[in-house]
Order: C-alpha cells, then sequence, then structure tokens
C-alpha cells in the first residue's frame, strides 16, 4: 500500500470510528477518540465525561463495542483494545457542550436559554471566550441563525487551530433539522493539560525588574574588595618573607640545637662561658 493510500485509509477509518461512537454513546459525553498505533495492537482511547457508563457494568460494555470494532474491521483476536480515558474540564470541551446543547433543546428547553446557560458553563471553567451557533426553523416555518457569545476568541491563523476547540451537532427536531456550532477558545496552560502550551504571539509577558544597587553600596562593595585584596596580598608578602627568613637563618635560639662545626656544651656549662670558635678564614690568613 502507497503511503497516500494508507492516509486516505487511516483517515476513513477514524472517520467511521468516531461516528460509530458518536451515535452509540451520545448520552454519555462522548468527547472524542483518539487512535494509537503500537508494534503489538490497536490502542483506541474513548474520551468521555461519564466513563464508568462507558465501561458498563464489570466492563461488559467496553468488550461489547470491542467486538463490534474487530469484527468490522476485520482485526485479529487481541489486536485491538478500547480505552475510555476522562475529560479532566467538560466545560472546555466543544463535543461535550454541543452534545449538553443538544439534549436540551430535544427536552424541549427554549433556544435561548439553552444557549445562554452553556455560554455561562463555558465562561465559569475559565475559558478565554465561546461562542455558539444555532441554525435551522427555531421558531415558526422560517428558518435563521441565532449566534451567542462571549469573551475572546481567535478565528485565524495558527493560533485559531491551536487555541480553539469546534464542535457541530445535527439535532433531528420534530420541524425540522437545527444545526449546532460550538466554538471554545481555551486558555494557556505551561502544562498542556487544560490548554495549549505554545502561549500566543501578541501576548506580552512583562519581567519584574531586577533589584539596583546605590551608588553608596556599589562604592562601598567595591571598596571592601580592594581592601580585601590589598589584605591578602600583605599576608602572601608576610609569608613569603617568613619563609626567606627562615632559609637564611644561622643562629638558634638559647638552649637550641649547637650549630655546624661546634661540640655540644656539657650540660652543667655554662653558654655565655665556652669559647668562640675559631674562624677558618682568619686561621688561612685571608
Amino acid at each position: 500500500m502507497s503511503t497516500k493510500r494508507k492516509f486516505v485509509a487511516d483517515g476513513v477509518f477514524y472517520a467511521e470510528l468516531n461516528e460509530l461512537l458518536t451515535r452509540e454513546l451520545a448520552e454519555d459525553g462522548y468527547a472524542g477518540v483518539e487512535v494509537r498505533t503500537t508494534p503489538h495492537r490497536l490502542e483506541i482511547i474513548i474520551r468521555a465525561t461519564r466513563t464508568q457508563n462507558v465501561l458498563g457494568e464489570n466492563a461488559q460494555r467496553i468488550r461489547e463495542l470491542t467486538s463490534v470494532v474487530q469484527k468490522r474491521f476485520d482485526f485479529a483476536d487481541g489486536a485491538v483494545e478500547l480505552y475510555a480515558e476522562k475529560v479532566l474540564n467538560r466545560g472546555l470541551c466543544a463535543q461535550a457542550q454541543a452534545e449538553s446543547l443538544k439534549f436540551k433543546l430535544l427536552g424541549g428547553l427554549a433556544v435561548r436559554r439553552a444557549c445562554y446557560g452553556v455560554v455561562r458553563f463555558v465562561m465559569e471553567a475559565s475559558a478565554k471566550g465561546v461562542e455558539v451557533i444555532v441554525t435551522g426553523k427555531l421558531r415558526g416555518q422560517r428558518a435563521k441563525a441565532m449566534k451567542f457569545g462571549d469573551g475572546y476568541m481567535i478565528k485565524t491563523g495558527h493560533a485559531g487551530q491551536v487555541y480553539t476547540d469546534t464542535a457541530v451537532r445535527h439535532v433531528l427536531m420534530r420541524q425540522g433539522v437545527i444545526g449546532i456550532k460550538v466554538a471554545i477558545m481555551l486558555p494557556h496552560d505551561p502544562e498542556g493539560k487544560l490548554g495549549p502550551k505554545i502561549p500566543l504571539d501578541d501576548v506580552v509577558t512583562i519581567l519584574e525588574p531586577k533589584e539596583e544597587m546605590s551608588p553608596a553600596s556599589m562604592l562601598q562593595a567595591q571598596q571592601a574588595a580592594e581592601a580585601a585584596a590589598l589584605q591578602q596580598r600583605a599576608a602572601m608578602q608576610q609569608q613569603a618573607m617568613m619563609a626567606g627568613s627562615g632559609d637564611a637563618a644561622i643562629d638558634v635560639p638559647e638552649g637550641g640545637m649547637p650549630m655546624e662545626g661546634e661540640a655540644a656544651p656539657a650540660p652543667d656549662m655554662d653558654i655565655a662561658a665556652a669559647p668562640p670558635a675559631e674562624d677558618p678564614n682568619v686561621a688561612a690568613g685571608f
């Protein structure tokens, strides 16, 4: 299979799988699916707000879904595995809010009240902005569109693709089909859990200035450094002088060891009364 055909086949597989799970798990807060390919098996992660309902009693429902997917796409036994993952914040999930709005409209709630409820819930979930568009025969036989929004919304550029979460649903009402579109502007999250890690291009972060030293304190620090350097230099000179004087010394302190060429005095003899040693230069006639 060529690379082009493989990408097309993967896209068709994802679209059919997403449509199946959307219809099957609509009442359980279905919020998307992720397909991961591993060397041993194909992992399908289902994101939902009520994961316990997706799993079913004793994991029966998730096994049934695994069997359906396995038979439909001709997977071998154990080659595909389904997992359920809980949505951290359903207020920031556009698909969950679109499903919620869909069931509110099916329940007979007024369009304005339902849409404003979704907008308020999303903004309370720390979203930067939200936009809800409802189109169709809302009242009477004339079709029209209603748009509800709040906050800040980016629609163009790379930031519009990264920061905006969008979902579309179709509501089969008695008078006709109503279309729902929910777009949520996610907040910036450095950890990447509730929103993108990448900061927006036009957001300027002002850092706290560093503490500047006053001229008097800078002069005082400079003088202290110079004094320490002078003191260190003097200590080094003193050590050098002491080392030189120790090498050139020829006298010994009183009661010390005798010099070379001298006889050791008797223990009871006075050192001061001992005769001086003869100078070898004088003896040689120099």
